[in-house]
């Protein structure tokens, strides 16, 4: 699986080096093994962010993309979006994507995290609820709701500021890591996106996603 994710995150025509990072050698060692670069990192870290903040503190970049690595269908043009809207607006410290929600099911579903932003494309708010709420069910209005793509840029002041700042209630409440970034003052640019995250959180994903890769690659 990470070995999927590297080759597509090396497919991306703004990423000039792609590391691993994590805290387990078994790890280190599979991706040396497919030709990728790996770093070990402290086991501490509670959040990925941090993980990638602590590669920030020894590797020079002016943007750094976290891409988890349980996305091994991410789309390289969702990467590249986001690094060409920070090297387009120099005031953009941190960038994410998101997607329109299309299945009404995911609206209640608390997996799948929706965003609401102001009109200049700042994050309001992240939520596993349904935000935002029509409170008249009546009204001949259809809102429309953004899912969350778990994806992100950073400029490097603003990584390595992530792991000194102080953990607030929100985050605790929805278990939402960039609610930490809102709690503590940071904007959160969104860029809109068509690509619609397909994780691997639990065994039965893993199927899902290989039929996935099987019909892509009998496609081409």
């Amino acid at each position: 699986m990470v070995q999927h994710v590297v080759e597509r995150v090396r497919q991306a025509r703004r990423i000039t080096r792609t590391l691993v990072a994590t805290d387990d050698d078994r790890i280190v060692q599979a991706v040396k093994h497919f030709g990728g670069e790996a770093i070990l990192t402290r086991s501490q870290h509670r959040t990925g962010t941090e993980r990638v903040a602590e590669v920030a503190a020894h590797t020079d970049a002016a943007i750094y993309v976290n891409v988890q690595g349980d996305e091994p269908l991410i789309d390289p043009g969702a990467i590249d979006a986001l690094v060409e809207a920070m090297l387009e607006d120099e005031s953009i410290q941190i960038a994410t994507p998101c997607v329109a929600i299309r299945e009404p099911g995911e609206i209640m579903d608390p997996n799948v995290v929706k965003v609401v932003r102001n009109f200049d494309g700042r994050a309001l708010y992240f939520s596993r609820a349904p935000i935002p709420w029509v409170r008249d069910a009546k009204e001949p209005v259809a809102a429309l709701h953004w899912k969350h793509v778990g994806l992100y840029a950073f400029r490097r002041d603003a990584l390595l500021d992530f792991p000194t700042l102080p953990p607030g209630e929100l985050e605790h409440l929805e278990r939402l890591e960039q609610l930490r970034w809102l709690e503590n003052g940071f904007e959160i640019h969104v860029v809109e996106s068509a690509y619609d995250a397909v994780s691997v959180d639990v065994p039965g994903d893993v199927q899902r996603v290989e039929k996935i890769l099987e019909t892509q690659k009998t496609a081409e």
